[in-house]
């Protein structure tokens, strides 16, 4: 399987997941590092342009492709499991408690999470400490400019 990235392009072979941990995110509190893939190149340009202020367009972007092996283990979460304010903006630290423990106690290197910017779609959010890890790869990187439509004010 693959799934996509976008990245600021120095930090587009970085897979160390430090962002998330230096910033925290939906899915991780600070310091808990984790790795935030998408499963389409549209929800990686959505994820991208919700954090982003109006009127700013996003420059020096990469895409990255990442391939997931068949036979690694993809924890699964429904949003049946999710707690009623999951999607909430700001986010609740009830999301972020469901992904640190995924990262804490190592059971898959990988987790599915339905996408709070678009229904319908999912994220991958990859562990790189989980001994697993090393077999996830990059297998792509290209230049990607955003449509400046998305960020008009």
């Amino acid at each position: 399987m693959i799934v996509y990235r976008l990245s600021r392009a120095r930090f587009a072979k970085d897979l160390s997941g430090r962002g998330a941990e230096l910033a925290g995110g939906r899915w991780n509190s600070k310091g808990t590092a984790i790795l935030y893939t998408s499963d389409s190149i549209a929800l990686c340009t959505v994820e991208v342009a919700v954090h982003m202020p109006l009127g700013i367009v996003p420059f020096d972007y990469q895409l990255v492709q990442i391939e997931i092996p068949d036979g690694l283990e993809i924890e699964k979460l429904p949003e049946t499991m999710l707690p009623e304010d999951w999607k909430s903006f700001p986010h609740s630290n009830a999301t972020q408690v469901i992904g640190d423990k995924f990262i804490a106690e190592q059971h898959a290197p990988i987790i599915k999470v339905p996408s709070a910017a678009v229904q319908g779609t999912f994220n991958y959010l990859i562990n790189p400490r989980h001994p697993d890890f090393q077999k996830v790869t990059i297998v792509g990187i290209t230049p990607f400019e955003f449509d400046k439509r998305l960020f008009v004010k």
